[in-house]
């Protein structure tokens, strides 16, 4: 059985591609990716078919993740074939909880820095688009942090799933 992940920010162009990426190299690093889909999708269809800001592109290439990636909008509908679904900031937490169709779905819904042992109370990874890439860099060090953390807590399902 496949267990799926879905990252979610604003405009799936910055946070939740990045996320995305790192995710899946987490997930074919640990031997995992023929029992994790990862994807990733925006709460708004600003970007729909673009690539990822070319500001994600070159952080993640220069950290060795790969960068092909399209922004598509988040449908709800999706929640019945998702596992887990991973908001950026709590910003999209709330509005990926008021688009769950059942409580059920609405608790697949979590925050990514929920996932970082080290982190205080700030769960938020912030937006970097106005800013210069080293808002990008930071972004990539949050979703890294957290990115093992996840890992562990979704290949534990996984693991009880093959139990």
């Amino acid at each position: 059985m496949t267990y799926r992940v879905c990252f979610v920010c604003t405009g799936n162009i910055c946070r939740s591609p990045m996320a995305e990426s790192v995710f899946r190299a987490r997930v074919a690093g640990a031997g995992l990716d023929d029992r994790i889909e990862v994807d990733s999708a925006g709460t708004g269809g600003w970007h729909e078919g673009e690539g990822a800001d070319p500001r994600t592109v070159a952080v993640l290439r220069d950290n060795g993740y790969e960068a092909g990636h399209t922004a598509r909008q988040f449908d709800p509908s999706w929640f019945a074939r998702l596992d887990l679904v991973v908001a950026l900031d709590a910003g999209h937490l709330r509005a990926l909880r008021r688009l769950a169709p059942t409580e059920r779905d609405a608790a697949k819904v979590r925050l990514l820095r929920s996932y970082d042992p080290g982190v205080g109370d700030d769960l938020d990874v912030p937006d970097p688009y106005y800013g210069d890439r080293e808002g990008f860099e930071q972004c990539l060090e949050m979703v890294e942090a957290a990115s093992d953390g996840l890992l562990a807590a979704v290949s534990e399902h996984v693991e009880g799933q093959a139990a």
